[in-house]
C-alpha cells in the first residue's frame, strides 16, 4: 500500500491505518464516522498525500464531515490527534483507555489552552504544529471556498439528513433513486430441505447413506452427513398511504419497489382498505411502477382503517403462510380511525404469526414526540423495533432493524427453577 511522505510527523504511516484510526477517534468523540467514510478517506489520501498540515486537514474534513454542527468536535479531535496529543492506534482494543479527545469538556479545554499557548509563542518552534485552516479563524472559515469544498464531499450527502416532507420535486427524485438502492436482508431460517455437508456439526443422513450403499452392493463404505439448508425469511411491507402519510408515500413506495426487486418482498398498501401491490411494483421502470401502484389503490390519501387493514391482511394472506415466520414492516404514523382495542387485537394476532415486527413512523423524529395516538399506543407493545424513517439516514436504521435477529428467550437457571418448585410445594 502507498506510504506517506516524510512530512509533519507522518512518515511511513499507512493510508488505510491512518484513516481507520482517525475515524475511530472521531467515533469515540460522538461523531458519526462509518466504515464507508474511512474507506473514502483512505482512497483520498492515496491521491492527495499529506505533504503539509493543510492538505491533510481538508482531505479528512471533506471525507468525514457531513454537517456544520460536526465542525467543532472534528476540529478538536483533529488538532488533538495531529498535534501529538493522541495516537488513534494506541488505544485500539483497550477497554481501560481514556475517553476520546473532544468527548469531554476538560479535553476540549486542553486543546484550547494549547492553541493559546501556540499563539503566544510559548511552544518551541520544533514542536509547534502547522496552523489548521478554519480553526480559531472566523474570517477564513467564512470564505466561500470552504463551503465549496464541503459541498464536494458527496453530491447526495446533503439529502441524507433532510426530511422527506421538506424535499423539493428534484430532491425527491434523487432520494427515491437512493432509497431504491438500499439493500434489505432478513435473518435466515432453517428450511426442511437438507444438503450434504461435512461431518463438522452435521447429522448422519441415513437415507443418503443407504442410497450410496446400493452402489457398493449394500456395503456402507462411507457415511453421508447432511444439514438443513438456510434460507432468508420472507419480508412483508404494509405501507400506509392515507392523507397524513402523503409527504412520505412516494419515497416509501420507492423503498417497497427496491425491496420487491431485490429481496423478493411482498408489498401491501392500505388506507381505508388493503391493496396488494407486489405485481405492480415489480415493474423495472420506477415511474411506471408508481403509476400502476397508484392506479391499483383507489383509496389513496384517504382515511386510515388500521385495524381493518390488518385483519384483512391476516385473514386473506398472513394465516395462509405469507406472515408465518416473516419479518413484517409497517410504515405508518399510527393515526387510525379504528378503536385502539381493535388495533391491539389484530396486532396480537400478527405477533403470533410473524418472526419480527418493525414499525416505521416518520412522526417519531419530531421534537418531544410520544406515541400517544390511539393506534400507535395500542400497536407499540407488539413491535420488536420502532424507528422513524423520516429521512434517508433513518431508513438505513430501518434496514438494520430488518436484518436484526430476534433475541432468544433466556432459559431459567437451575437455581431459579428449584426455587420455583419449592415455592409451589409450600403453597400446596
Amino acid at each position: 500500500m502507498p506510504k506517506y511522505a516524510p512530512s509533519d510527523g507522518l512518515a511511513g504511516v499507512d493510508a488505510a491505518a491512518l484513516a481507520v484510526g482517525f475515524s475511530m477517534a472521531l467515533r469515540r468523540a460522538g461523531l458519526p464516522s462509518s466504515p464507508d467514510r474511512a474507506g473514502w478517506l483512505a482512497q483520498a489520501l492515496r491521491i492527495v498525500p499529506p505533504t503539509a498540515r493543510e492538505p491533510l486537514y481538508w482531505t479528512c474534513r471533506v471525507a468525514l464531515v457531513s454537517s456544520h454542527e460536526q465542525l467543532p468536535a472534528f476540529d478538536a479531535v483533529f488538532s488533538a490527534v495531529f498535534d501529538g496529543m493522541l495516537d488513534p492506534a494506541d488505544t485500539r482494543g483497550d477497554a481501560n483507555s481514556p475517553p476520546a479527545i473532544g468527548a469531554a469538556e476538560h479535553a476540549r479545554a486542553a486543546v484550547s489552552e494549547r492553541r493559546l499557548a501556540h499563539a503566544d509563542g510559548h511552544v518551541p518552534a520544533s514542536q509547534a504544529p502547522l496552523a489548521v485552516p478554519g480553526v480559531g479563524n472566523d474570517d477564513e472559515s467564512k470564505a466561500p471556498g470552504f463551503e465549496a469544498i464541503l459541498a464536494m464531499a458527496s453530491a447526495d450527502e446533503h439529502l441524507h439528513e433532510k426530511s422527506f416532507a421538506e424535499l423539493t420535486p428534484e430532491e425527491s427524485a434523487q432520494v427515491r433513486q437512493l432509497v431504491r438502492r438500499i439493500v434489505l436482508a432478513t435473518p435466515e431460517r432453517r428450511s426442511r430441505r437438507t444438503r450434504q455437508w461435512a461431518h463438522n456439526g452435521a447429522k448422519l443422513d441415513l437415507r443418503r447413506t443407504i442410497r450410496a450403499a446400493r452402489r457398493t452392493g449394500g456395503d456402507a463404505s462411507s457415511l453421508v452427513y447432511s444439514r438443513r439448508r438456510a434460507r432468508p425469511r420472507r419480508l412483508v411491507f404494509l405501507c400506509d398511504i392515507s392523507g397524513s402519510m402523503e409527504p412520505y408515500t412516494q419515497v416509501f413506495l420507492s423503498l417497497l419497489q427496491g425491496a420487491v426487486a431485490g429481496a423478493q418482498a411482498e408489498a401491501f398498501v392500505f388506507s381505508t382498505r388493503l391493496t396488494r401491490l407486489t405485481r405492480q411494483l415489480s415493474n423495472r421502470n420506477a415511474d411506471e411502477a408508481l403509476a400502476l401502484g397508484a392506479a391499483a389503490a383507489p383509496d389513496w390519501a384517504g382515511g386510515t382503517r388500521l385495524a381493518e387493514s390488518l385483519r384483512h391482511f391476516i385473514d386473506g394472506h398472513g394465516r395462509r403462510g405469507l406472515a408465518r415466520g416473516a419479518v413484517v414492516v409497517v410504515l405508518s404514523d399510527g393515526w387510525a380511525q379504528d378503536a385502539p382495542e381493535l388495533v391491539e387485537a389484530q396486532m396480537a394476532r400478527l405477533r403470533r404469526l410473524a418472526y419480527r415486527i418493525v414499525w416505521v413512523n416518520p412522526r417519531k423524529a419530531g421534537t418531544g414526540y410520544q406515541p400517544l395516538a390511539g393506534g400507535m399506543a395500542a400497536a407499540l407493545p407488539y413491535c420488536d423495533a420502532f424507528v422513524s424513517g423520516h429521512n434517508y439516514a433513518a431508513l438505513t436504521e430501518a434496514a438494520a432493524a430488518i436484518r436484526a435477529e430476534r433475541p432468544r428467550p433466556s432459559r431459567p437457571s437451575r437455581v431459579a427453577a428449584s426455587a420455583t418448585r419449592q415455592h409451589g410445594q409450600e403453597k400446596a
